[in-house]
């Protein structure tokens, strides 16, 4: 469990956006304070809040009260952190770096298993992670036909002894996924990781190097799966900035970090 300190609601350590706490902190903050938690046995949600994360999680804010560490995830929340505070995030964090890295980071500490994607992804991913980063991968199963018996699916996570769970469920499936289950999970930090799995199988290219710098990687996407992303890249964008605008810096509930 959280300690008493971490359920303090700092505002020089968290900004409200959206009716949502984010921590303010770095990739090495970040990557300590989850290492504590690890090392403590404290079992810990992380949520990458990206615009879409904002916007179609709203109903899930109350199960993100203790023990969810909720981080900024792109410019679209840098740009409404702006709008509403006048300040920035001290860097942008993102699941698809982040996730990587720490979990490297851990070195035999890690013990992970992935949940999530079509038939194959999660097993590709877990190859990857287990050559190009030298991770303990010790379990997969796909979102679609392995997740539909759900008992058997907890019992397959827990039976294998990871302590790390990365859900790729997509906004807001996966955070209602892990709200929901937590109670019933052994692994101590919960992940929700979006498109990683797809990205790490090779399935889905990431922007170039260059293109990331300039903070377009969303545009890059926006190209490949016009049809899938152009809502959440347009009318969304504005629900988005609405919804910022209107809640302006209070929090729905308070969130335990």
């Amino acid at each position: 469990m959280s300690t008493a300190s971490d359920n303090l609601i700092n505002n020089s350590e968290h900004l409200a956006l959206g009716g949502f706490s984010l921590l303010r902190t770095t990739g090495p903050q970040l990557m300590e304070r989850m290492t504590k938690r690890l090392s403590r046995g404290e079992q810990t949600a992380l949520f990458f809040a990206n615009t879409n994360f904002i916007v179609q999680c709203q109903g899930l804010q109350a199960g993100m009260i203790k023990n969810t560490v909720v981080i900024n995830d792109g410019i679209g929340v840098d740009i409404a952190t702006w709008l509403v505070h006048r300040t920035r995030f001290p860097e942008n964090l993102n699941g698809t770096d982040f996730t990587p890295a720490f979990l490297q980071s851990l070195g035999t500490q890690a013990r992970v298993y992935l949940f999530g994607g079509k038939p194959g992804v999660a097993e590709r991913a877990a190859n990857s992670l287990r050559s190009d980063f030298g991770i303990e991968v010790v379990g997969n199963s796909d979102g679609y036909g392995q997740a539909r018996d759900q008992d058997a699916l907890l019992t397959r996570i827990n039976a294998s002894g990871a302590n790390v769970l990365l859900v790729a469920m997509g906004n807001p499936l996966q955070e209602r996924w892990i709200l929901q289950q937590r109670d019933q999970l052994e692994p101590i930090l919960l992940f929700g990781v979006g498109a990683l799995l797809d990205f790490l199988a090779g399935d889905k290219p990431r922007a170039p190097d260059f293109i990331r710098r300039l903070r377009l990687e969303w545009f890059y996407r926006l190209c490949l799966e016009p049809a899938r992303l152009a809502r959440r890249y347009t009318l969304d964008i504005v629900r988005f900035l609405a919804l910022c605008l209107r809640t302006g810096k209070r929090l729905d509930t308070g969130h335990g970090h």
